[in-house]
């Protein structure tokens, strides 16, 4: 199933490893850093035109590649909608 992240991007329910909260987690100086390195490789898709409110880190289609996802949706509502789309697709 499919996850819509906000604008018109939609990303696979499999693929996700961790929704988390921009606000909460940027505190950790280790997360920081983890955002940081990921825009410079060039791995962020940001698709937020407003105050990001959560990033998505998800799988690539081959092993070690990833791509983090940065959303203006809360992370407690994109949680609910994987949830709702795990729900319809038993």
């Amino acid at each position: 199933m499919y996850l819509h992240l906000g604008q018109d991007t939609v990303i696979k329910t499999d693929s996700i490893v961790g929704i988390f909260d921009m606000d909460t987690s940027t505190v950790s100086k280790i997360t920081r850093s983890y955002l940081a390195l990921c825009e410079k490789q060039g791995r962020v898709v940001n698709v937020s035109q407003e105050l990001p409110k959560s990033f998505v880190l998800c799988t690539g289609e081959h092993p070690g590649e990833f791509t983090l996802y940065i959303s203006q949706i809360s992370s407690g509502t994109l949680l609910k909608r994987s949830r709702f789309v795990d729900r319809i697709s038993l």
